[in-house]
Parts: C-alpha cells; sequence; structure tokens
C-alpha cells in the first residue's frame, strides 16, 4: 500500500471548483428556442441529446485533477543512513582461586562467584529483556583473565558470540603453581591490546575479589600506564568482605562441604586505579548489586547515535496534469463538434 501524501494539500481545496465548473456549463448551454412550436414531451430523446452534459463532465473532472497535480501527489521513499561509532572494551576478569567462593548468590550455595560474573557478563554484552541490560552491539570488546598470571583469552572483536564461548569455557584456577591474584599484570595486558584500537574510547572493566598478591607489574604502575594511554578503568570489587563459604572435600566421607574461610578484597588499590583512569570503583556483594554494577558501567559508556535522514519522493503529478489538458481538450473538441448548438 502506497504512502500517498501531497507537497501542498491547502490546493486540494480547488477540487472543491469542479462541481461548480459542471453546473456553470451545464447552466450556460443555449439551445434553439421556439415561440409557438410545442414538442410533445413524450418524443423520444437522441444519443446526443442524452449525453449533452458530456463536455461539462469532461471539464469538470479536468478541473478536479489539475487541482490534485497543483497539490503535488507524491510517495515519499525514506532512506536512512545511521552513524555508529562504539568503544574499545576489554574485561579484566579474576578467575582464581577464591572465586570458588558461594556468596554472591543469597540461599543457593551451589553457584560459585565466577559462575554468576559469567552470567551477568553474557548480560552486559548481549543483552537480556529481564534485566536492564541493552547489550553492546556496536562495541569491540575483548577479554583478559587472570590468576597467578594474566593471559589475553580474546582479542577486541565484535563476534560477541565467539567471544561469549570464549567466558563459558572459563574455569576457575585450581592448580596451586598457576593460582594467585596477578591484576597489575591483567590490567596492564588489557591496557596494551586497547592501545591497539582505533577506537576514540577505551576501556577497561576489572573485576577481581581479593588482594594482589602476584605477577610482574604493580597494579599502581599498571594504573598509571592506563591513565597515559587513555585508558579508563572501571573498578569492580566482588563478594563479601570478611568469611565466604567455600566448598571443602570431607576427608572421612568425600562428601562437599562448605566451610567459612576468611576472604580479604583490596578495595584501596581497586579504588586508587578507578581514581587515577577517571573510572569507577563500585561494590558487588551479591548477584543483585553485580547487576546494578553492570547497569551503570552500560548507562555511563553508551554512545551517541547520530542519523541522517535523507527523504526523496516519487513525484505524481504529471500524471493528474496530463490527464486533466487531455480531458480539456476532449471537452473542448467535443463541445464544438458532437455537441454543438446553435446560438
Amino acid at each position: 500500500m502506497l504512502d500517498f501524501e501531497f507537497r501542498d494539500p491547502a490546493f486540494l481545496l480547488l477540487c472543491l471548483s469542479a462541481p461548480l465548473t459542471f453546473w456553470l456549463m451545464r447552466r450556460s448551454a443555449t439551445v434553439i428556442r421556439y415561440s409557438s412550436l410545442r414538442i410533445p414531451e413524450s418524443a423520444p430523446r437522441s444519443l446526443r441529446a442524452r449525453l449533452a452534459g458530456t463536455p461539462a463532465l469532461l471539464m469538470a473532472i479536468a478541473v478536479l485533477l489539475m487541482s490534485i497535480a497543483i497539490a503535488g501527489p507524491r510517495t515519499p521513499d525514506a532512506e536512512s543512513k545511521v552513524t555508529r561509532e562504539g568503544i574499545a572494551i576489554m574485561m579484566v576478569v579474576d578467575h582464581s582461586g577464591s572465586m570458588q567462593a558461594r556468596d554472591l548468590v543469597k540461599d543457593d550455595y551451589s553457584v560459585d562467584r565466577l559462575s554468576v560474573v559469567k552470567d551477568v557478563f553474557r548480560e552486559f554484552v548481549l543483552g537480556d529483556s529481564e534485566s536492564s541490560h541493552r547489550g553492546r552491539p556496536d562495541d569491540t570488546i575483548g577479554l583478559i583473565s587472570f590468576a597467578g598470571y594474566a593471559d589475553s583469552l580474546c582479542p577486541l572483536t565484535l563476534d560477541h558470540g565467539n567471544l561469549i564461548s570464549m567466558v563459558d569455557d572459563l574455569e576457575i584456577e585450581t592448580r596451586r603453581d598457576e593460582d594467585g591474584t596477578a591484576i597489575g599484570d591483567g590490567l596492564a595486558l588489557a591496557v596494551e591490546r586497547l592501545r591497539r584500537s582505533d577506537a576514540k574510547s577505551k576501556v577497561a572493566i576489572l573485576l577481581t575479589d581479593g588482594v594482589q598478591n602476584a605477577g610482574a607489574v604493580d597494579a599502581k604502575q599498571a594504573a598509571e600506564v592506563a591513565a597515559a594511554s587513555g585508558v579508563k578503568v572501571y573498578c569492580i570489587g566482588a563478594g563479601t568482605q570478611g568469611r565466604a563459604p567455600f566448598p571443602v572435600q570431607n576427608p572421612f566421607n568425600g562428601r562437599t562441604e562448605l566451610q567459612l574461610f576468611d576472604v580479604e578484597l583490596d578495595e584501596d588499590t581497586l579504588k586508587m586505579i578507578a581514581q587515577k583512569t577517571a573510572g569507577r570503583y563500585f561494590r558487588a556483594t551479591d548477584r543483585d548489586s553485580l547487576e546494578k554494577v553492570y547497569s551503570e558501567i552500560d548507562e555511563l559508556e553508551r554512545t551517541k547515535v547520530t542519523e541522517f535522514r535523507y527523504l526523496q519522493y516519487h513525484e505524481h503529478y504529471q500524471s493528474f496534469l496530463v490527464a486533466g489538458l487531455v480531458l480539456i481538450g476532449l471537452a473542448a473538441m467535443s463541445k464544438s463538434s458532437f455537441f454543438r448548438t446553435l446560438p
């Protein structure tokens, strides 16, 4: 169905002159008058007499068509050009042994910290209809994991499906010789990856639940490099402070039980990193607060979308104009020939 419109719809008022044209032409038509001859009313009318109003009708239709042509009938053919410029985001995720703690989901001790982080991460990237996350389809996103060492699992990419596959495969580090919390190494590696990006805005989202106790790069040094490279760092401290439940295998019956262990989160270091890089520090003690943190970051790092809309039209006035002129010609020809009357 055509989306029909008029360039100057006010001119459609001229259509009202069509019936007036018909009435005036019929009224002005002259006939031969006889002073004494009476034609019986029952006398048959000729074809020409029955069609005597045809020139007036043709002229009225012509006026209608010409009025429509003047109003400018057209159908729009809209073409939108949307310019989007995404940002570069490196997700820096702690997967050290302390992420086994079962304290981020209330009343459900079967889910460890890393599983919750992965779920919220997925919603942040892909979006989720049940939460406030809208997804990041225009951003290049990469993944750095760290425990005792930092590892680049996924480079900056728009292939978010592949990125999520990497996230799903991420597991908690259980080997003692590779365990630890190398916050500085993880951040430094993320900054190095972001420096290669051409994006105008570069962001690192660093999530950890512990204290730096491994790695070759100090957290302060990594923060200074990030600041010098124009990388904004959002830091998230995950988990409870003090004591948290961890799964432990009972040596007597082989069953996995939960025991409380002391945990420590270096909030001062995370706040320092955020402050030096013009970012922010967030605290997430359960899943709900973690979702709110990612939602807030999602809002803070939204790019503007500029839409340029070009409207092109298919003009149809020519058809109405030509048809109107043809009818005017036919009306004039018929009036001067077949429907000619004596003066």
